[in-house]
């Protein structure tokens, strides 16, 4: 059974990282949470969780208003070949999360450590990151460091990169 938003609460408060979380309505883009997050300082992030030619899973998080060039990512996170988009399936079995809330909170559900976790540079020189936890209808804030922290407690040592972006 995937954990719940109290489940990552819990979990975030074992390991001491302090977290803030607004709650709003369903945000299934970064251009509905724009009008949420308007006045809010710090790291907003976008998720993307894809796959490379051998089916090994990568979750990149990178700043909202990034633009990844997919054709060229593959050397920068150690993928074999191009990218592709997982399906809806394939993130709800490895990360338990439906698509629009994707998050790098949702690695709590990896339990088998199969996916790579990505973080853009430029977003980690951000405080604090905001993200989903496990669901779009909230917002919560940690630390960079908090995050990695996170990452790290779960069996997820993420790779901290500069990612190749379109102009």
């Amino acid at each position: 059974m995937a954990a719940t938003r109290a489940d990552l609460f819990a979990f975030l408060d074992r390991l001491g990282i302090v977290h803030r979380t607004i709650e709003h309505p369903p945000l299934p883009t970064v251009e509905a949470a724009m009008a949420i997050w308007g006045g809010m300082t710090g790291g907003f992030a976008k998720n993307l969780f894809v796959k490379d030619k051998k089916s090994r899973l990568f979750l990149i998080t990178l700043r909202k208003d990034a633009a990844l060039d997919l054709k060229h990512v593959q050397a920068a996170i150690g993928a074999s070949g191009r990218v592709s988009f997982c399906s809806a399936e394939q993130l709800m079995e490895h990360l338990g999360i439906l698509p629009g809330s994707v998050t790098p909170f949702g690695v709590i559900n990896d339990t088998e450590g199969v996916v790579t976790v990505v973080l853009e540079r430029a977003l980690m020189e951000l405080d604090p990151v905001h993200v989903h936890p496990l669901e779009n209808t909230a917002t919560t804030a940690v630390s960079a460091d908090g995050l990695v922290t996170f990452l790290r407690a779960t069996g997820h040592e993420p790779l901290v990169v500069d990612l190749p972006l379109l102009a």
